[in-house]
């Protein structure tokens, strides 16, 4: 992940998501979901002095209500350690899923007491969240698959896909070059016409 951060820095990208542990993560053997959180844990306490000095804000993406209260505080104090960081953005999606984050900005809208003719995309997109944040340019797919995966299943509507079959444990500075090489020679249309 280091090397990826600070490729991502060297190369402007200003906003980097990465996807943790999602939603439908949670039906994996108890002892494997233990060990991800527990992994959580471990990164933030080595890795978080390094980021906030680095200048990489992060945020958390995803829920936070079924994660252990101690890893919630954790989180949460880290967020608030690097909010006015701005060197760059780094998204950590955990207890993330593209659906039930629609399901519960679909929720709130309704608790909010929006009238349907008020529903819009930007009134969604301020529900979700990314609130705030652009819409991804590019989404790079490890290992191989081809799927989304429920992965910014909104925000990631008119984004370009790239797909590598590079373990995301190898991933590093030279395929994270290759896949924003590629994304700088497609033409983005957002579903019109060349031209």
């Amino acid at each position: 992940m280091r090397r990826v951060l600070r490729a991502a820095v060297r190369f402007g990208v200003p906003i980097l998501t990465v996807y943790a542990f999602s939603t439908e993560n949670w039906g994996r053997p108890e002892s494997e979901v233990q060990t991800l959180l527990a992994l959580v844990g471990r990164v933030l306490n080595r890795e978080l002095p390094d980021l906030h000095k680095e200048g990489v804000q992060l945020r958390h993406v995803g829920r936070l209500e079924r994660i252990p209260p101690r890893l919630q505080r954790r989180v949460l104090d880290a967020i608030e350690l690097t909010k006015e960081n701005r060197r760059l953005i780094l998204n950590v999606a955990f207890d993330y899923g593209g659906r039930d984050e629609l399901v519960g900005a679909i929720r709130r809208i309704i608790a909010d007491g929006v009238p349907a003719e008020q529903v819009d995309e930007a009134l969604v997109s301020r529900y979700l969240y990314t609130a705030g944040l652009p819409d991804p340019d590019l989404i790079v797919r490890t290992s191989g698959e081809m799927r989304s995966s429920n992965f910014l299943i909104w925000q990631g509507a008119y984004a370009e896909f790239y797909a590598t079959p590079t373990l995301w444990p190898d991933f590093d500075e030279s395929e994270l070059y290759e896949a924003l090489k590629q994304y700088s020679q497609r033409e983005r249309r957002f579903g019109r016409v060349s031209g």
